[in-house]
């Protein structure tokens, strides 16, 4: 009989994996799934060489050795631990319970979606993950920078037979089979929503009924949206106003959700974007309704009683100052080239006297560190595994025995002995900790968070709050007047020959795990040739890269994926106005022959 287990890596799906006689596949029978697995599991993790020996100083020692120099590392005055998100199982955090007791650092803030979600929290009071079978129930179904066959494909089922509107800068697989699709000009998806809401009250079809229950300040909402020229913000985000009338086609009087991704807010004012387009949604009346809502990355730990909870002093995970601490363990991360302005964070890391590289994988931070510990796959120890896009929880068993490389908890619980402390269970006893504060649907378990219509009693963490909507003179939104009303465009602006930066994810990776690439995607009409060399420049570094000609790009916009080695050269080490993210797009770049 087939083992179940889980996919740890870090995407929207989760899926469920069956394994027997030595194979694993995809469970057809989960929710999440429909019994097929990605490249990246299937094919790409088997194919990267895993770090196999443990090194001090570049010399390959014994576990035993290599852990006893980490213990001899931990006792110098400052410590930190920076982890990664390959590997986005719950036991990962297990280590947090032995800074707490060294008295090290931890990070705060978030190199993914926390702009994002700090918008959200800003109008709903708490990211609330929107389930499967509202999304299987829609109407019409919103794509708005989330490139769906890339990083959650196992959705692509409960989008059949659906009207399709696409939302993005780049015209993605399933962009082409959109019944609207707006290619839409990078950083402008605040604009865009806002327009939206504004033409719908214009028009009179907001959803009075639901706002003045749950949204009653909608009357300033209004006034806000108004305060923007349509005229010269249609000219700045270079739309016109059939576009919009053509998605509005479809937005009214549907049951429509809006699956929104990260690329919307991989800039400063992030935060902002997701807190107008979830205005946009509640203008509509799309909260609390069946096959209705917004759905982004939920906040997967909600409801649950996390037993690695600490008081650990934290540090900012985008900019953080290696150097400050004498003492760094990288956990199942590559900051030297997945954090933005890679001149910056390798001079940093280079400054630390006892860096300790915890992972699976050679890469730019483990070729830097004074210890390397190999670490042990998913397969191959117990875990649990939530999703930041379904309700599902699954058990992660172990399915595979191996020689290589020590689990987290392993690993915390030889340290805790290194240095006498009391005080951790065991690894039993923190599965079960998750576990048992799961509920049960239908032979499932799901989050305790779950709710089949999230917000339909109302907002806030005990569902008695009203909607806030994004509004300028709102106080913890002081901020909002940067975004210009563009009450009139300049007739002598000069020509800006630089290009947004986009920097989606690969589907041949998880960030700069497994395979890399060399590439920047570029439209022929720039004028550079197919497999080309060219130096892509922003102010804050350069690097050499090889062209790829698409017409699936605007003309002002360069794609590099966020596998590619030497992409974050190019990005800048600044945090999000709101939610202490990364803002790896908030940058223009120059590509020049070489």
């Amino acid at each position: 009989m087939a083992e179940k287990t889980a996919c740890g890596l870090d995407c929207y799906d989760a899926c469920r994996i069956l394994h027997e006689e030595g194979r694993i596949r995809g469970d057809a029978d989960h929710p999440a799934g429909n019994g097929a697995l990605c490249a990246v599991l299937n094919r790409y993790m088997d194919e990267t060489e895993r770090i196999t020996k443990p090194r001090v100083e570049g010399k390959e020692v014994s576990m035993e050795e290599a852990l006893a120099a980490v213990a001899e590392a931990f006792k110098a005055e400052k410590s930190l631990l920076w982890r990664g998100s390959g590997n986005v199982g719950v036991m990962q955090e297990v280590t947090d319970l032995f800074m707490e007791q060294i008295g090290g650092c931890l990070t705060k803030g978030s190199l993914c979606d926390g702009a994002g979600a700090a918008g959200i929290a800003e109008g709903r009071g708490v990211n609330r993950t929107l389930p499967l079978e509202q999304i299987e129930k829609s109407e019409v179904v919103v794509v708005w920078g989330r490139n769906l066959t890339v990083t959650n494909s196992h959705l692509m089922p409960y989008l059949e037979g659906k009207k399709l509107i696409v939302i993005d800068p780049v015209r993605t697989e399933i962009a082409k089979k959109a019944d609207v699709f707006l290619q839409v000009a990078p950083r402008t998806d605040y604009y865009i929503a806002i327009m939206l809401a504004r033409f719908i009250f214009m028009e009179d079809s907001e959803d009075k009924e639901w706002m003045e229950e749950f949204a009653p300040d909608f009357e300033e909402f209004y006034d806000y949206t108004r305060e923007h020229r349509i005229k010269a913000i249609l000219n700045y985000i270079d739309l016109d106003l059939g576009d919009f009338g053509r998605v509005l086609n479809y937005l009214r009087d549907r049951k429509v959700v809006f699956l929104v991704g990260t690329g919307v807010q991989k800039y400063s004012t992030g935060s902002y974007t997701l807190h107008a387009i979830d205005s946009l949604a509640a203008v509509l009346g799309l909260f609390g309704r069946e096959g209705c809502g917004v759905s982004y990355l939920g906040e997967s730990m909600l409801g649950f009683v996390n037993p690695f909870e600490t008081t650990c002093k934290r540090v900012s995970k985008v900019d953080t100052e290696f150097g400050d601490f004498d003492t760094v363990l990288v956990q199942g991360g590559n900051p030297a080239a997945s954090m933005p302005d890679s001149n910056r964070v390798i001079e940093s890391l280079e400054g630390v006297e006892n860096l300790i590289y915890f992972g699976l994988h050679e890469n730019e931070t483990s070729r830097m560190a004074k210890i390397v510990i190999p670490a042990r796959t998913f397969f191959e120890k117990e875990d649990v595994r939530l999703s930041y896009g379904h309700q599902y929880v699954s058990p992660m068993k172990k399915i595979k025995d191996s020689a290589i490389g020590i689990s987290e908890y392993d690993f915390t619980q030889y340290l805790f002995g290194a240095f006498g402390f009391s005080g951790l269970e065991s690894e039993e006893y923190y599965i079960n900790a998750w576990l048992s504060q799961c509920e049960e649907l239908n032979g499932e378990l799901v989050s305790p968070a779950y709710e089949a219509l999230p917000y339909s009693e109302g907002f806030g963490e005990e569902g008695d709050e009203e909607f806030a909507f994004i509004e300028e003179f709102n106080d913890d939104f002081v901020n909002i007047k940067r975004f210009t009303k563009y009450r009139k465009e300049s007739q002598n602006k000069p020509k800006d020959e630089t290009l947004w930066l986009l920097s989606p994810k690969s589907k041949k990776s998880i960030n700069t795990q497994f395979v890399r690439d060399n590439r920047v995607e570029l439209n022929p009409v720039l004028g550079f040739k197919e497999g080309e060399k060219v130096k892509v420049s922003s102010e804050h570094g350069e690097y050499i890269f090889e062209v790829q000609c698409s017409e699936y790009l605007r003309g002002d916009t360069a794609l590099i994926t966020n596998n590619t080695i030497g992409v974050n050269y190019l990005t800048p080490s600044i945090i999000s106005d709101e939610g202490e993210s990364a803002c790896y797009q908030e940058v223009k770049v120059r590509v020049e022959r070489v």
